[in-house]
């Protein structure tokens, strides 16, 4: 099977480990790489063996003719770099969050859909190996009907030391962590019909929120929590970037723990099962589980982009976790439940 070739507009903190996962499907090869400092672009290029490197990402486009163009820069210019390339009709892979506001984001799926191209979103957290267990054990029925569940990723890591750029963010966790989990929501559980959220900003120097609760009813009847938080406070355990998972159902329940243990308890007892996830040579250890989803998720994009499935974090789908971040927005300004 032929490889897609595709260009990179961006080489930030995240382009080498989305490089490398578009090289480790075995399915892609990069064709050139663009970045407003090319310095940047050009040391990409020279670790990953790309023989171009770009000043314009218009000339890049037009000169690689490529079967796709990956955007992995800052959220401000999603829509921009989008419609660039949809207007010269290629299909795009845009990083989460889709966009700075939902009607940007509303605006680039529009924008995509008229002209007939593809918009897929990187959103690979639920494509984590541990959270693809938790849901195929909750789809056998072990639980029964689910009725209430929480999504827990709560971390005292020094993300600001890390990528200090995200202290400078006027909205911040419910755009970076919120995407990933309220996909992850609507992933294990369908869509909601009613949201709440309060936040909370815990770090004096930042200007976003840093700790966030989110409360949906689900049109299942389930009810589902979402706690996320980056308040670098102390934790006994920290086990960022795990994600902790529990749904309790009918007839048991089920839980991922730390350290990717899956346990299922029913009237039977408890079955435990650790699910790691795989590691790559290339993947930083503290974000193995994070870096290891990378692959699946984009395999999975191109199956999608060949025709030969659904993309399952197509635009049109992320859509609607966008609308549910800004919802959650919505709901802690005004300390009201919204119906969604």
């Amino acid at each position: 099977m032929r490889k897609l070739r595709f260009v990179m507009i961006g080489a930030g903190f995240w382009a080498r480990y989305q490089l490398a996962g578009w090289l480790e499907t075995g399915g892609a090869v990069c064709a050139g790489v663009y970045n407003r400092t090319r310095s940047k672009a050009e040391t990409l290029a020279a670790e990953f063996g790309v023989e171009r490197v770009y000043d314009d990402p218009a000339v890049m486009i037009a000169r690689e003719q490529p079967d796709f163009v990956d955007v992995l820069t800052d959220v401000g210019t999603h829509a921009e770099y989008t419609r660039l390339a949809a207007s010269m009709g290629y299909p795009v892979v845009c990083q989460k969050p889709m966009a700075a506001s939902l009607s940007e984001a509303e605006a680039m799926v529009a924008f995509c859909k008229e002209r007939g191209v593809k918009l897929a979103i990187n959103e690979n957290w639920r494509w984590q190996s541990p959270i693809r267990a938790f849901k195929q054990t909750m789809d056998t029925g072990a639980i029964g009907e689910v009725f209430r569940m929480r999504i827990s990723m709560v971390s005292g890591f020094p993300v600001f030391k890390n990528q200090p750029a995200l202290a400078e963010l006027e909205q911040f966790i419910l755009t970076d962590m919120g995407s990933h989990l309220l996909d992850t929501a609507r992933f294990l559980c369908g869509e909601p019909d009613r949201l709440y959220c309060q936040t909370s900003r815990v770090h004096a120097n930042i200007k976003g929120e840093d700790v966030a609760t989110v409360m949906l009813r689900m049109k299942s009847g389930a009810t589902l929590i979402i706690e996320m938080g980056y308040a670098e406070n102390c934790l006994e355990r920290d086990r960022f970037p795990e994600t902790c998972l529990f749904a309790e159902g009918a007839t048991g329940s089920l839980e991922l723990a730390p350290d990717f243990w899956l346990r299922l308890t029913t009237k039977h007892g408890t079955q435990i099962q650790r699910i790691p996830p795989p590691r790559y040579q290339w993947a930083n250890p503290a974000y193995d589980v994070v870096h290891s989803s990378i692959v699946p998720c984009h395999n999975n994009i191109l199956q999608g982009l060949r025709g030969e499935t659904e993309i399952e974090t197509s635009g049109e789908d992320n859509l609607k976790t966008v609308r549910l971040i800004f919802a959650a927005y919505e709901s802690a300004a005004r300390g009201a439940a919204l119906a969604v």
